[in-house]
């Protein structure tokens, strides 16, 4: 009778403990896709105060330091992704830029200021993902 009892048990548990994985891995996927959302819109629609200049028929835009970078190709909007990886019982989902100046831009140089647009991003979602853990009864208040 024990034995049928600590087996249910532990099949219960492990029910449990595939519902909870399931419900961190959507949270942490939503959150990812939110913050790379509003890494992209910044860059396509945010405020833009640099330099306007003319290259061939165009005009551009450009951002000023402490903006998030103007759009001009759509290359750097392109290379924003979100990953996801598990390692153990450790998750985690990581945004992300590819484009190869994405470093550049985010934290500045010797001679450019900086144009964030990831830790911005974060920083903007930051209550909504943490209301998204707290949804799922993954975090408590």
């Amino acid at each position: 009778m024990i034995a049928k009892n600590v087996a249910q048990l532990r099949k219960n548990l492990h029910k449990r403990m595939d519902f909870v994985q399931n419900n961190v891995l959507k949270v942490l996927n939503s959150s990812a896709l939110l913050v790379e959302g509003s890494a992209k819109e910044s860059i396509q629609r945010g405020i833009k105060s640099g330099k306007t200049y003319r290259r061939g028929g165009v005009v551009h835009q450009a951002s000023a330091e402490g903006e998030a970078p103007a759009t001009d190709t759509g290359f750097l909007v392109s290379n924003i992704t979100h990953q996801f990886a598990k390692k153990g019982k450790t998750m985690a989902s990581k945004v992300l830029s590819k484009a190869n100046y994405s470093e550049f831009l985010e934290f500045g140089t010797r001679n450019m200021g900086a144009r964030p647009f990831l830790q911005p991003a974060l920083e903007k979602n930051r209550a909504a993902i943490k209301q998204k853990f707290i949804k799922e009864n993954l975090l408590k208040k």
